[in-house]
This record gives structure tokens, C-alpha cells and sequence, in this order.
């Protein structure tokens, strides 16, 4: 039993790898899916079909790649998006589609309710984190007050790794790290449940039990072995949020490392000795006990080039798409990309913000505005860093990965404008890697040092003193301040 086994449930995506002892990769395999959007603001999966339907494929690919007997597989880790919110019957059967993390901003009524009803204060207290379109429970809320038929059938409610998990093994388990996004239902102080800011919005019976990311939740059922090709009996963790296992991926273990994650969107882990709580960021327990993690996150970043390329550029691949772009000075001769096109996340929190595209005129090209685009992006990144350093928590050192790292103009806006160098790993999987590595600590395979020696360093992007970024940030951040009340004012028509 040498190998272990790593899926990673993406928003566009999943990716799967199977590893050797020594953590080389003998086979991978991905799937792509689409993101739901039924109506503005909204962000969905199918359960079935994008989250355990990928899972399935992508195992079955694997073994076939490799040639692997299922029975030298040693474990299997899962991560998956989020956090996510799927209720399910008494059976485990989905209610509904699963409601994406941030990224989908129906619950905006029900965070100022909760909000306004216990007290931004006392949940900050008690959560570690302010009530966002990140957390979970005003969108369980939220299926009580529009869902009341479905909310009375809910058995338990998931969460996308969750569900991976229960269907592998018939557990109803979360880890840490994401059950502190399920605010304000999770009690960061006492790493547990709590209904004592909000028993309206389910009870606690409803919700999977706590573990830790590398714990054992249990093993692979003749059902799911049926299924997927895995060895009947075969151990699984308990999971994570895909963020935490692509940090892990890249060796980010020790306080004072962050990842910057360069995916549908920007996602940002830094683990910390110490809790880092403001109500711009988003904060965690970190994958082991006695350790912490402070996130941040963009709305849209990666799914932003899609989009562009999908509107103004179908005849382009991404690698003529970035040429264009680097073809353009710095600063897009003069034009600004507000990349709030899905509301924005940290450190705004603002589901009512708008994008946009500031400062065109008629000799901009398509070039120019895919640049502006990145640089909006890298702008809204620099935001976040510019609040950790008025934090005093600016990391020691930044580990980039995910796919945005193979775009050269993309990851040196970021540098330039965060004022800070990236590293870049070998391997740049991502989450299905994480996965594979902590699957193999979990069974003792490995031990978590030896992430380094899994992934070591491949490349440095630092940073340049750029005169047209020291000139245009600084309008960045004014034309969202500037455009705010006509954004919401849009919003709400």
C-alpha cells in the first residue's frame, strides 16, 4: 500500500492525481464543469453530477492511467470548493443544487439580519470572522425563509467535501477549517458547534460532526467501491476546502507563509502562530490543531478571463489572449478594470459592487483590456496585502500556485503592485496534490515536512518599481470608493 490518492472538486474543474510514495505523480486526470448561474448573484453545483459524478470519472481514470491495483492505494484524500451548502434528505439525497461559497450572494438579506439581530461585535467574539456571503448560516437561513418545504425535509446539511466524503464512506463529517466558515454557528473559541447566537437557524443535530483534516472519517463502502474502482475498506479523510489543500501543496506549513492561489479566483492562506481576527478577512483554524489561518479571498478572478475571452475574444486561445496583453505598457495606457463582477469578497465584502472598465478611449485594444483586466485583479489582490500589512501580519514568504502562475503578466502585476516576490513550486496541481499529501501524513506514509521535499522551488517572480501602478492603484481604490453608492443604487433596480 504505496500510493495515496487526491481528487480536488473545482468551481470550473476537478483534478485528480495518484502518487507514489515519494510523491511523484504516476497518473492524473481532470474533468471540467460548468458553474450555474439561475439568476444574478446566484452560484450553484449539481451534487451529483459535478461534485461525486467528477469524483468517479476521475477515479475510474486514474486507475486505468496507472494500472494501480486499487488495493496499493493506501488512502484518499478529497477537497472540494467552499464553503458550500447542500441540504440533504434522510437518505443523503440533495434537496437542491449545492449553493456555491462567496461567490454566491443571495443570503445578503439574512447576513444583515443576523448581523443587526446578534451584534457584529459578539460574532466577531464567538466566530472569529464578520457575517459575508462566505458564511454559511445566513444561507441555511436563507433556505428557511425561500425554501421552507425543502428546509423541513433537510435531514443534515453539507458541505461540498462533506459530500464527497459521506458518499465514500456514509460519514457525516466537516474538519475544522471549513466548519468555521458555517458562522455563526461555529464557535472558534471552543473548536465546536454553537446555537448560542442563532438557534433559528437549524439545530445542531443537522449539522456533520467535527474532525480534523487528517483524520481518519472512515473507509471506502462496497457501494462506493462498486462505483469508483477503490478497494473495499480503503481509509478516507475527513477533507478540506479546496484553498487549504492547494496551500499545502506548495508547503505553506509554518507561521508567516502565505499562498496565493491563482485560480476562478484569488484565494489567500497565511498560516499564523497566533489568530489574525478582523472583519475584513476571513479566519480558521488551520488543518492541525494549535494552529491558525487567516484568509482572503477575490469574487472573481480566474472566472473573469473566462468570461472576457468568452465575450470579446472566441477566436483566441489564453496563451494569445496573455500576448496581446503583454504587448500593452503597464497600466494599460491609462485604463482601470474594477474586477468586482461577482460583488467582491475581502476586504470590502461588498455583494453589491459592480466591475468596470475606467479611463477607455478609442485607441485601446482588446490587448489593453485584457491587461487592464489582470491588472484590476492584481489591484484587488494588492488591496488584500495592503491589509495585512495594516494588520502587521505581512507575510515572510508568498507561494504562488494554480493556473493563473503560467501567465508571466498576470503574476508580475501581482508582484509589482503588492510590492512583494512569489514563489513558484515545481509542481503547480494544486489541491489535488495537497491531497495526496495529506492522505499519505494521515496513514503515516509521510511525514509534513516533507511537503519540501515533494514540491521543491522552481522560480522566483519579484517585484519592479512601476510608475504607472504608484499612479493608477491609488485611483483603483478611489473609483470603487467614488462609484459605490451608484453600484448599489444599480443593485438595487
Amino acid at each position: 500500500m504505496t500510493h495515496t490518492l487526491g481528487i480536488d472538486i473545482g468551481t470550473f474543474e476537478s483534478k485528480g492525481v495518484l502518487v507514489d510514495g515519494g510523491g511523484r505523480i504516476v497518473a492524473t486526470a481532470t474533468r471540467p464543469h460548468r458553474m450555474l448561474v439561475p439568476r444574478p448573484g446566484w452560484a450553484e453545483h449539481r451534487a451529483d453530477e459535478d461534485w461525486w459524478g467528477d469524483f468517479v470519472h476521475i477515479t475510474r481514470a486514474l486507475l486505468a492511467e496507472s494500472k494501480v491495483d486499487p488495493k496499493d492505494i493506501a488512502c484518499v484524500a478529497a477537497s472540494a470548493i467552499g464553503p458550500c451548502m447542500l441540504p440533504v434528505d434522510a437518505q443523503g439525497a440533495p434537496l437542491m443544487n449545492g449553493v456555491l461559497y462567496g461567490v454566491d450572494t443571495r443570503a445578503a438579506a439574512e447576513i444583515e439580519q443576523l448581523t443587526a439581530t446578534i451584534g457584529a461585535e459578539r460574532i466577531m467574539q464567538v466566530c472569529g470572522n464578520a457575517l459575508t456571503s462566505q458564511s454559511v448560516g445566513p444561507k441555511i437561513l436563507w433556505l428557511k425563509n425561500h425554501q421552507p418545504e425543502l428546509y423541513a425535509r433537510m435531514a443534515k446539511v453539507l458541505t461540498s467535501t462533506s459530500y464527497i466524503t459521506w458518499k465514500l464512506t456514509g460519514e457525516y463529517v466537516i474538519d475544522h477549517y471549513t466548519a468555521a466558515n458555517f458562522s455563526p454557528l461555529y464557535d472558534v473559541n471552543a473548536l465546536g458547534w454553537t446555537d448560542a447566537l442563532a438557534p433559528e437557524i437549524v439545530g445542531l443535530e443537522k449539522l456533520p460532526r467535527l474532525m480534523w483534516s487528517t483524520d481518519i472519517a472512515g473507509h471506502v463502502t462496497a457501494a462506493a467501491a462498486a462505483e469508483t474502482g477503490l478497494a473495499e475498506g480503503t481509509p478516507v479523510t475527513c477533507g478540506t476546502i479546496d484553498a487549504a489543500a492547494e496551500a499545502v501543496s506548495v508547503g505553506v506549513q509554518r507561521p508567516g507563509e502565505m499562498m496565493m492561489m491563482y485560480g476562478s479566483t484569488i484565494f489567500i492562506i497565511q498560516v499564523t502562530s497566533d489568530p489574525v481576527r478582523d472583519a475584513r478577512l476571513w479566519y480558521a483554524p488551520w488543518l492541525w490543531p494549535g494552529m491558525h489561518a487567516s484568509m482572503a479571498g477575490l469574487a472573481t478572478s480566474g472566472t473573469l478571463t473566462h468570461w472576457f475571452r468568452d465575450q470579446f475574444a472566441r477566436d483566441a486561445t489564453f496563451g494569445e489572449l496573455a500576448a496581446e496583453a503583454a504587448a500593452s505598457p503597464k497600466g494599460a495606457k491609462g485604463l482601470l478594470c474594477l474586477p468586482y463582477f461577482s460583488g467582491e469578497r475581502t476586504p470590502i465584502h461588498d455583494p453589491m459592487a459592480k466591475g468596470a472598465f475606467f479611463g477607455l478611449d478609442l485607441t485601446h485594444t482588446r490587448g489593453d483590456m485584457f491587461r487592464a483586466v489582470l491588472e484590476g485583479i492584481a489591484s484587488g489582490t494588492a488591496h488584500v496585502l495592503d491589509t495585512y500589512r495594516e494588520l502587521g501580519a505581512f507575510p515572510d514568504r508568498i507561494l504562488a500556485v494554480g493556473g493563473g502562475t503560467k501567465n508571466a503578466v498576470w503574476m508580475q502585476a501581482t508582484s509589482d503592485l503588492c510590492r512583494a516576490g512569489q514563489i513558484v513550486c515545481e509542481k503547480t496541481v494544486g489541491a489535488s496534490y495537497g491531497d495526496a499529501f495529506l492522505a499519505a501524513t494521515a496513514v503515516g506514509k509521510a511525514l509534513p515536512d516533507q511537503i519540501v521535499e515533494w514540491n521543491p522551488v522552481a522560480r522566483t517572480v519579484r517585484p519592479d518599481e512601476v510608475a504607472a501602478y504608484a499612479r493608477q492603484y491609488p485611483l483603483f481604490r478611489r473609483l470603487y470608493a467614488q462609484t459605490r453608492d451608484i453600484a448599489h443604487e444599480l443593485g438595487g433596480a
